[in-house]
């Protein structure tokens, strides 16, 4: 079952928080509770994505984008995510969660999250591409970057980003047509 009780307890945690632009980075704490563990006795992978949107809703009420999808009657969805795991992170620990924008083109957002241990070990890390939504499909990201207010233009990809991007291009779709 979706956390609702923990979402709603992180959006109302940072309700006063300062705003954030895009590129500033959210920081929140989690605590693994016993249900999000798998049968190895440590946080589940499929939790841990779960857990990430702790971070990322909250950030995205500090930037002001649930502000602009509210009025703008826009939507968000994820198109697509890269993570990589490091650490396990074992039942009531309480991780670090790092949470910013990295870039966006033409079609998505890339955003960007880390999850730090207490000895200030990088647990686990990823990129999600994003896309705001609207009634005729996807809303470009310059548009929504004007109704955030803001006159900004996205920085060069990080390198990073850019060879996932690219691989992700090549990749067939649909996947095993067997």
């Amino acid at each position: 079952m979706y956390p609702f009780i923990r979402m709603f307890w992180q959006i109302w945690k940072y309700r006063k928080a300062p705003r954030l632009t895009i590129f500033d980075t959210h920081v929140s704490h989690h605590m693994c509770l016993p249900w999000d563990i798998d049968i190895w006795m440590e946080l589940n992978n499929g939790r841990t994505l779960t857990l990430y949107d702790l971070g990322r809703i909250p950030m995205a009420y500090r930037v002001g984008l649930v502000d602009v999808l509210k009025r703008k009657r826009w939507g968000l969805t994820m198109a697509g995510a890269s993570v990589r795991y490091r650490r396990r992170v074992r039942t009531f620990q309480t991780v670090e969660m790092h949470s910013r924008g990295a870039y966006w083109d033409d079609k998505f957002f890339y955003i960007e999250q880390s999850m730090w241990n207490r000895k200030g070990e990088c647990t686990s890390h990823i990129v999600y591409r994003s896309a705001v939504t609207g009634k005729n499909g996807i809303v470009p990201p310059a548009q929504v970057i004007r109704e955030l207010g803001v006159d900004e233009v996205s920085p060069p990809a990080p390198e990073w980003v850019k060879a996932w991007i690219d691989a992700d291009t090549v990749r067939p779709w649909p996947p095993m047509q067997d």
